[in-house]
């Protein structure tokens, strides 16, 4: 039987959208609740809170002329939560090593033309085809493998072209005509998501897509499409590679 100062919980598991983890950690935290453990998925993120549970009566029943105090019983609700909420919270910014902008390029080219030979410039698309490391990452069965980070690392600024698919579609703080649109690699599928979880953050569904031909009227969760975009980051607090879009069309 608890004793007076025994803590009975109760439990509420949440699953929030993945990048949207800690405005749902706010709001639960606000009415009390604590995190016990989040467990990541590709699409979303389970996370499991607790608080304190109102301390339940005791009650008596009289049995042959002896009284049992019987066993206090806790009961805990699970409670499922879709969270399409907004996390507006981004990462640091870029390092100052970052490469010279546009503008300096010139000079510096000039200076290192007569030197060893130099890293492929940013106008190359990489393509699975073209670049064996690509290939390599759009094949991984773990997104938050450090390969994608150093990947996404080493070619800051690069584009990038390969198939792929749309695997959700959230609002982007709050907004009815601003998305965040999760992209996995290759086409989709419900059983395998290889490769790195792709973000277009803050994009609308039209102009910011980049179209190549006509707009299509919608895009929804399975829409296959071919992606050239330019490398932004890899946050590694959500394993999210987040990319700009430079030119997007159906398969």
């Amino acid at each position: 039987m608890p004793t007076d100062t025994e803590n009975t919980y109760e439990s509420k598991t949440v699953r929030a959208v993945r990048g949207l983890e800690s405005r749902t950690i706010e709001k639960m935290e606000s009415g009390g609740w604590e995190v016990v453990s989040q467990t990541p998925g590709r699409i979303q993120t389970e996370i499991m809170f607790r608080r304190p549970a109102p301390r339940s009566r005791r009650v008596l029943w009289i049995v042959g002329g002896g009284v049992f105090a019987l066993a206090l019983a806790v009961i805990f609700a699970i409670g499922i939560i879709g969270e399409r909420d907004t996390d507006s919270a981004e990462t640091a910014s870029p390092p100052s090593s970052e490469k010279a902008a546009p503008s300096e390029q010139p000079s510096i080219e000039a200076t290192v033309a007569a030197q060893a030979p130099q890293p492929e410039p940013n106008d190359v698309v990489l393509t699975p085809e073209n670049s064996p490391e690509l290939a390599t990452v759009l094949a991984l069965t773990d997104y938050c493998s450090p390969d994608i980070a150093a990947f996404a690392a080493a070619h800051r600024g690069q584009t990038i072209s390969f198939p792929g698919s749309v695997g959700d579609i959230a609002p982007y703080e709050g907004a009815s005509t601003r998305y965040l649109i999760l992209l996995g690699a290759g086409d989709f599928s419900e059983t395998s998501a290889p490769g790195p979880a792709f973000q277009f953050r803050d994009v609308n569904t039209t102009d910011d897509m980049r179209w190549g031909g006509s707009v299509p009227d919608t895009i929804v969760v399975g829409t296959n499409l071919s992606i050239t975009a330019k490398v932004d980051r890899y946050e590694e607090r959500s394993c999210l590679f987040l990319l700009e879009p430079v030119a997007t069309s159906v398969r």
